[in-house]
């Protein structure tokens, strides 16, 4: 049997800070096979951006391991490209030159850089846009930027935080769309932390449901619909019901502990 491309083992991570010690993560367990879109979800405060940032290298975990392809997790790297809700794009540089930056970190060869960047401006719809700047786009735009300079270095791993909550109902749909598309046909490995429910429903192959701090997992099940899902069918809300049973239990946990004055991002 293949080793599973990450795996967490009893993973936990504590915050200290002149406040006292906050337990944000505790004995999380998890493997995930190459090319599966898992969703991580819950509501604030359960750990999912935590979790995903020690994935990426970014605040490693305090007890357990987490591993990619066997290797322990020490730093960032090349092999997990992360896009955030917040886009990250530097707004002095164009569209096109955000998604080749990395590349020309890498010191790819121009012609490369030129081919790859051209390639990517087709494929997320942005040829028209190459020579604009952030501050000129709309939200959506940007983050087809954002998952763009991913896609430029070929990293088998995307960690997403919340990629799409800031976006408007129909604009989420569409990069949604989208996303599905690429990972299909690139077969990535996706990581994708959401609260919503239906999000992480019509997204993924398996959703982790965390319980509120300190974090563990509550729920770990597959997504057997067939895709292209309507969101209107039973099969759909069933599942919904399901798992909205266990993120508002967590939630109204949230909501009792921010009436003590408890919580802690």
């Amino acid at each position: 049997m293949a080793e599973p491309q990450i795996r967490i083992a009893h993973a936990g991570k504590v915050f200290t800070s002149a406040g006292g010690d906050v337990e944000a993560l505790r004995d999380i367990n998890m493997d995930i096979p190459a090319g599966q879109f898992v969703c991580l979800l819950g509501p604030s405060g359960c750990g999912k951006s935590t979790l995903l940032n020690a994935v990426a290298g970014f605040s490693l975990a305090s007890s357990g391991q987490v591993l990619v392809d066997g290797k322990p997790v020490t730093d960032t790297g090349p092999d997990r490209g992360m896009v955030f809700q917040e886009y990250a794009l530097f707004p002095w540089m164009t569209v096109a030159q955000n998604i080749g930056f990395g590349l020309q970190i890498r010191k790819t060869p121009a012609a490369t850089i030129k081919q790859t960047v051209e390639g990517l401006l087709e494929t997320l719809r942005l040829t028209e846009f190459k020579d604009r700047f952030p501050k000129d786009l709309s939200g959506g735009m940007r983050q087809r930027v954002a998952i763009a300079r991913i896609l430029a270095l070929d990293s088998p791993i995307m960690l997403m935080d919340e990629p799409f909550g800031a976006l408007d109902a129909l604009t989420r749909r569409s990069l949604q769309d989208e996303l599905l598309k690429i990972q299909a046909a690139l077969k990535k490995t996706v990581l994708f932390v959401t609260h919503s429910i239906e999000e992480s429903i019509y997204l993924a192959d398996r959703i982790i449901a965390l319980s509120y701090r300190p974090g563990t997992v509550k729920l770990d099940i597959a997504v057997d619909l067939p895709r292209p899902r309507d969101a209107s069918s039973a099969e759909f809300n069933a599942l919904k019901r399901q798992l909205s049973e266990v993120v508002m239990h967590e939630q109204q946990r949230h909501q009792e502990a921010e009436v003590r004055g408890l919580t802690v991002d």
